[in-house]
């Protein structure tokens, strides 16, 4: 196995838009980098509040996922570049980029140093190999304070390690239920 350089992703994996990575001042960085992609976080945020709109006592199934825990925020039409995270919660959101792993690569996600230096942790599960579509992040805020999370920004990288032979089952192959999501989607057990 080996880790993908900048020039063998620009060949190997399907990202759009691509974006180099060049200097961009007062933005968190984006683009391709020496071993990685920086993907951006979109404009649409689900933001998670303990408060059900039933009334009822909130709690978090992932057999069964209630939309309702989740407050929908769309910069776009907020007019702002930015959305906040409260204190000790997380927010869902998708990815800029469109992404396509071949069939002898797989992603990691990292969280940005920028955003982990203030508490902020993004995660995701591994992009399998022949997985397509807009990477939902999950971008925690683990302090007692509110967060400021910018759209259009870099917030995560990715890294492709290139197998030494090609996987026997593929996620394609498999027909994963998050195959070629087209932008942030909620969990789901089928």
């Amino acid at each position: 196995m080996a880790v993908l350089c900048d020039t063998q992703i620009r060949e190997l994996i399907g990202i759009e838009p691509f974006e180099e990575n060049g200097k961009r001042p007062g933005k968190v960085s984006y683009g391709v980098s020496s071993y990685g992609y920086d993907v951006r976080v979109g404009s649409l945020f689900k933001i998670f509040t303990n408060v059900s709109r039933n009334g009822g006592a909130a709690i978090v199934d992932p057999k069964n996922f209630n939309d309702e825990l989740f407050v929908t925020v769309d910069t776009r039409s907020t007019g702002k570049d930015h959305i906040i995270i409260p204190p000790n919660s997380f927010a869902l959101a998708e990815t800029v980029e469109v992404i396509s792993i071949p069939r002898n690569v797989l992603a990691i996600c990292v969280g940005k140093s920028t955003y982990a230096r203030c508490g902020i942790i993004v995660n995701v599960t591994p992009l399998e190999p022949e997985w397509r579509g807009k990477v939902t992040l999950e971008i925690s805020n683990t302090t007692p304070l509110p967060a400021k999370i910018y759209a259009n920004e870099g917030i995560a990288q990715m890294v492709f390690i290139k197998a030494d032979r090609t996987c026997a089952v593929s996620y394609a192959d498999k027909a994963g239920k998050y195959q070629d999501q087209s932008g942030l989607t909620l969990p789901r057990v089928d």
